[in-house]
This record gives C-alpha cells, sequence and structure tokens, in this order.
C-alpha cells in the first residue's frame, strides 16, 4: 500500500500541463495500438502482399529519422504546445486517410507522412514534462509516463482485435478492419483536446538577422550549450549502440517465436503484450532503484541483469524457458529508459531539450534501419535455432558495450557536476 501510496502522492503534485500531456498520449497510445495491430491485416484484405506492409514500415521509419532533428529542433523554437497539436492533427488526418485509401502508391505515401507528423508529438513530449517538473519528480514522472504508455498500447491493441472481431459478425472482413482503423484514427485526434488546454509561456523569437549576424548568433548559440550538445552526442553514441542491438532482435521476436517453436500467432500476441506489461510493473519499480544506486549506476544495473535473460532466449529450446527469459529481459532492458530521459533533461538547457530528445530518438531509429537486414541474413543463413542464438549473442555484447560506455561516462559527468 505505501508503494500505491507513493504514486498517487507523485501523481497529485504534478501541475496542470503534465496531467494533460499524460492524458493526450494516453489517447494517441490506445489510438495506435488498435492502429498498428489492425493494419497489416488490411493490407492483407485488399489482397497485397506482405512484401508492401515491409515497404510501408520502412518508409514510416525513414521519415521518423528524417524528420526527428528537425521537429526537435522547432519544438525548441515555437514551443512544444504548437509543435505538438500540429502534429497529432495531422497525424490523426492521416491515420483517417489510410483507413480508406487502397491504391498501393497511396499507402506507400501516407505510411511516410504518419511517420512525419507522429515524430512532432513524440519528440516534444519528454521535453515538455521536463519544463513543468522539478527535478525531484522527473524519475518518478518519466517512468509513470513510459508505463501509461506502455499500458495504453497494450490496451489499444486488446481492443482493437475485439472491435474487428464484433464488426466482422456484421459485415465484410475488409470493413470490418476499416471500421477498426477508423475507431482507432478517431481516438488518436482526441489527443488533440488535452493538448489545446495546456498552457505554455510565449518564447522569445530572434528578431530577422543579416547572414553575418545569423553565423555569430549560431556561434553564440553553441558557446552557450557547449557542455549540453557535448551531452547529447556522449548520449547519442550510447543510444547508437543499445539501437544496433535492439534493432536486431526487437522487430523479429514474433519470427522467432514462429519458426524456433511453431507456436500460434494467438500465442505469440500474447507472449508480446505479456512483455509490455512486464515493462510496465519495472517502470514503477525503477525509482526504488534509482533511490537506492543513483541515476547512472541503476540504468547500467537494469541492463547488464538483462543479458543471461537475452542468452537463456538465444539458446534455450524450452518454449517455456524462451517465454521467461523474453519477458524479463524485456522489463529489465527498459525500466531504464525513463530513467536515462530524466538524467538527460536534467543536463540540458531548456532551449535544447527538444534537439537532445530527439537526436537520441534518431540514433535509436537509425541502429533499427542498419540492422534488420543484417538480422535476417543470419537467420537465413544459419537456420532457426543458430542463426537466432548468433543474432542475441551479437545483441547481448552490444548491450554489453553500451552499457559500460554508460556508465564510464556518464559516471565521470555526474562526478564533474558534484565537484561543481
Amino acid at each position: 500500500m505505501t508503494f500505491i501510496h507513493e504514486w498517487a502522492r507523485q501523481f497529485k503534485s504534478y501541475n496542470k500541463n503534465v496531467k494533460l500531456a499524460i492524458w493526450a498520449n494516453v489517447f494517441s497510445q490506445i489510438g495506435l495500438g488498435m492502429f498498428m495491430v489492425i493494419y497489416n491485416f488490411y493490407i492483407r484484405a485488399l489482397g497485397l502482399t506482405q512484401d508492401v506492409n515491409g515497404q510501408i514500415i520502412s518508409l514510416t521509419a525513414l521519415a521518423t529519422a528524417i524528420i526527428l532533428v528537425p521537429a526537435g529542433i522547432l519544438s525548441d523554437r515555437l514551443g512544444r504546445k504548437k509543435v505538438m497539436a500540429f502534429g497529432v492533427f495531422l497525424s490523426g488526418i492521416v491515420l483517417v486517410l489510410r483507413s480508406m485509401v487502397e491504391p498501393q502508391s497511396l499507402l506507400l505515401v501516407t505510411g511516410f507522412a504518419t511517420g512525419l507528423f507522429t515524430a512532432f508529438l513524440q519528440v516534444s513530449s519528454i521535453p515538455w514534462l521536463a519544463e513543468n517538473s522539478s527535478p525531484k519528480q522527473r524519475v518518478h514522472l518519466f517512468s509513470l509516463h513510459s508505463a501509461l504508455m506502455m499500458v495504453a498500447n497494450v490496451l489499444g491493441s486488446i481492443v482493437g482485435g475485439l472491435l474487428t472481431d464484433i464488426f466482422s459478425m456484421m459485415t465484410s472482413e475488409l470493413l470490418s478492419i476499416r471500421y477498426t482503423l477508423f475507431v482507432g484514427s478517431f481516438l488518436y485526434l482526441l489527443a488533440f483536446f488535452p493538448i489545446i488546454k495546456m498552457t505554455e509561456k510565449k518564447r522569445e523569437q530572434p528578431a530577422v538577422q543579416k547572414s553575418e549576424k545569423k553565423r555569430r548568433s549560431i556561434k553564440q548559440f553553441v558557446q552557450k550549450n557547449q557542455t549540453g550538445l557535448k551531452i547529447i552526442g556522449f548520449f547519442a553514441v550510447a543510444q547508437l549502440i543499445i539501437g544496433s542491438g535492439s534493432g536486431l532482435v526487437i522487430p523479429y521476436l514474433n519470427l522467432y517465436f514462429a519458426d524456433r517453436f511453431e507456436v500460434s500467432n494467438t500465442m505469440i500476441g500474447v507472449i508480446i503484450s505479456l512483455g509490455q506489461a512486464a515493462t510496465a510493473v519495472a517502470m514503477f519499480i525503477g525509482p526504488q532503484v534509482v533511490k537506492k544506486l543513483g541515476e547512472v549506476r541503476a540504468v547500467v544495473t537494469l541492463q547488464l541483469l538483462s543479458l543471461p535473460f537475452l542468452l537463456l532466449t538465444a539458446y534455450t529450446q524450452n518454449f517455456l524457458l524462451a517465454s521467461i527469459g523474453f519477458l524479463f529481459r524485456q522489463a529489465l532492458m527498459n525500466a531504464g529508459n525513463p530513467i536515462q530521459a530524466s538524467l538527460v533533461m536534467s543536463k540540458v538547457n531548456d532551449s535544447i531539450k527538444g534537439l537532445a530528445n530527439s537526436v537520441n530518438q534518431m540514433v535509436f531509429q537509425l541502429g533499427w534501419a542498419f540492422m534488420g537486414p543484417i538480422s535476417t541474413s543470419i537467420v537465413l543463413r544459419y537456420g532457426s535455432y543458430w542463426g537466432y542464438a548468433h543474432v542475441f549473442t551479437i545483441t547481448a555484447g552490444l548491450y554489453l558495450i553500451g552499457s559500460l560506455y554508460f556508465y564510464f561516462v556518464f559516471r565521470s559527468l555526474s562526478s564533474t557536476d558534484e565537484a561543481k
């Protein structure tokens, strides 16, 4: 009960802007959870091949990687509220269009547009929470926010499947899927209303300058934020290493369970949902670990504890052990994410918080983009046992390198801050 009371007390202490942001993200994640779990079936119901679905996913990820840094800079300059409202409204409209269009070319275009516009909410949420909370609140706040997003996404996935089954009793497969996509799109659009109720101080806008003055302004900006930019760079390296390891494994976990154990799609869906639920629970525990170990050690400890479970998943031929390994790896490795976000936000100025968040997310996605083809080629070459064993082992090695790098770099930075 003490644990629950602490979280309830923390939530009550948050201001109106934080609570509205949480509601906006909950609506968006429920809508996306419904949309994304069903959209693959929409492609199939249109009579298109799985290659088309793969192309859409790649284009969406590419668009997000391209726009993240510009979106982060816009968020820093124009204001978080404007950028989030713009992104949610346009991406919601695009989701509605994706629920209707059928030509392959339009499916690809709207998939790319989804990646562009969803990035604006994605890149502004963490800086907004950081700017509307105190340093003492942030670890709990970011953990609560991440856990709620995970739960909302799982809820959306479950509701999406249920609604499709209900609609299918009354109409065709294609229409039942389309109706579910519409519901998911409109739920996503509900996120717009909490955002427009937020209040944000007007940001100072620089006057129009000549080229020489602009160059001086950029130079002054770099000098003013030199330490913060270095921290962004250090963290980006850690995220690229971890993202590369993640990109080898995470997008293909459903294939891993299907290929190695030949379990049903329903069972795979249950396991993935349990993994998200376990991660949400672990994120609530994260702040307790921070109290005992500090932010840097907490992140590294949680990540290193996940490695034995990752290797268990890599080499076991027992489905139950593989599932347990997956659940613990998922929970432990991701539990440190909100702690990392809190740490980085505390070390950079408000003027570059959007840039920091966008750079970190961009390099993580680049890791996924680069390593995906490598993962599939390894599995194709070595088969469903040794292929995945090799891939998971390489991931464990990258996680180890990334965790140790993070520890030594940010331990020294924390020591420097304490000395000041």
